[in-house]
């Protein structure tokens, strides 16, 4: 029998992915990760790890697999929660879930999960694994999207490795939400009919503004609304002298100066805000609602402009420095001045969209087909051929 660790996080999904290992003949372990302590900034009454252990615990009993808890709170803090803090402060906004994925689950969770003897490491996502072996002799894995179109969260694992897809089973991958609570009520889990969780991994729902201030500092700054008709918006395109220099200059977008347009408002500072947000703006009496456009943190001002449709939102060309592009698929990574169309996605959920990857020496552009909104920087983009994600990477600018 094959050994398998489940990171039972004390939710439906991962529940019934233990279930589902046990009855194909895996010796299953279940082990919840304790990644965070502080119940200071969580918006319910207690933190969230406490009751989700009881229930993972209370799972585990159920379907009679081992069951321990590990503490893994100081490195979560460290690569996760110090990464955030950072990231925010320089302007930029990460995707803690990606990171946790790469970071926790299937670095630090496998390397416990191995010592313990493991062969496999299991999570409740939607998503799935498939191999092939190629002309070398070498097994090949593929992540694939979820079955499940409304729960497919291949995109928080588009930071996954070869070796670390090795190790990993998502046995929902190719079941739909509703079976998936079916079973476990048939089961009569305790998780069956518990609410998906929300807010940042493993810390539960929290005000993100006061969780940032706990080590941000507040500092007052002025919000600038920028008009549709601002005249750079109809710039004339220069010549370039190659295709990387026309893909740069669509990349860089538009810069804002206070010049540029009128202040509206004031803000608690501007690492706070991100590109695309509405809600916390605070500015009334507009014919639209106010969307943040760029944020200037040296500066410490909220450049915005009314309705979604505003031209200072959409860009059809972003970049991706070489030292962050990340390729799930090694043995189809673009080599310099190679192209290749994919569909490619800028946040979870949003449908999947054309696009052409161009490989630069210093990195990669990815250019859409149609103008995307809000394209923010720190943020993962990431790519599939089909089925298929191929690759990711954080998105500079």
């Amino acid at each position: 029998m094959k050994r398998v660790v489940v990171g039972l996080s004390g939710g439906v999904d991962s529940s019934v992915a233990a279930y589902l290992l046990k009855e194909q003949g895996y010796e299953v372990i279940g082990l919840f990760m304790r990644n965070w302590n502080d119940a200071s900034v969580t918006l319910e009454d207690e933190c969230p790890w406490i009751e989700d252990s009881a229930d993972a615990l209370l799972v585990a009993e159920k379907l009679d697999i081992p069951f321990q808890v590990i503490d893994m709170s100081e490195a979560y803090k460290e690569r996760i929660v110090d990464y955030m803090f950072n990231e925010y402060e320089q302007g930029r906004t990460p995707n803690p879930d990606v990171l946790c994925n790469r970071e926790i689950k299937f670095d630090l969770f496998l390397k416990t999960a191995l010592e313990l003897g493991a062969d496999f490491v299991a999570t409740g996502h939607y998503a799935r694994k498939t191999s092939f072996i190629d002309e070398h002799g070498n097994e090949i894995f593929r992540l694939l999207k979820g079955v499940d179109n409304n729960k497919d969260q291949s995109y928080f694992l588009c930071q996954l490795s070869q070796e670390q897809l090795s190790k990993a089973l998502f046995p929902i991958g190719d079941i739909e939400k509703p079976e998936v609570r079916k079973i476990a009520q048939k089961l009569d889990l305790v998780t069956a009919n518990k609410k998906d969780s929300q807010g940042l991994c493993f810390i539960g729902k929290v005000s993100l503004p006061e969780f940032l201030q706990q080590q941000l500092s507040t500092k007052e700054g002025k919000i600038i609304e920028i008009q549709k008709d601002w005249q750079p918006y109809t710039r004339a395109i220069p010549d370039f002298k190659d295709q990387f220099e026309a893909l740069d200059f669509e990349a860089n977008g538009f810069q804002y100066h206070p010049t540029d347009g009128e202040v509206v408002g004031k803000h608690q500072g501007a690492h706070f805000f991100t590109r695309g947000q509405r809600k916390g703006l605070g500015v009334g009496g507009k014919a639209e609602p106010l969307f943040v456009l760029d944020t200037d943190v040296e500066e410490n001002i909220i450049y915005t402009g009314q309705g979604a449709d505003h031209p200072g939102l959409m860009k059809r060309v972003l970049f991706i420095k070489e030292n962050e592009i990340h390729w799930v698929r090694e043995d189809l990574a673009l080599q310099e001045n190679e192209t290749l169309e994919v569909m490619a996605r800028i946040r979870y959920r949003q449908p999947l969209q054309k696009a052409t990857l161009h490989k630069a020496k210093s990195g990669l552009y990815v250019a859409f087909e149609q103008p995307q909104s809000a394209i923010t920087e720190g943020q993962f983009c990431a790519w599939y051929k089909g089925e298929e994600l191929l690759g990711s990477g954080v998105i500079a600018y």
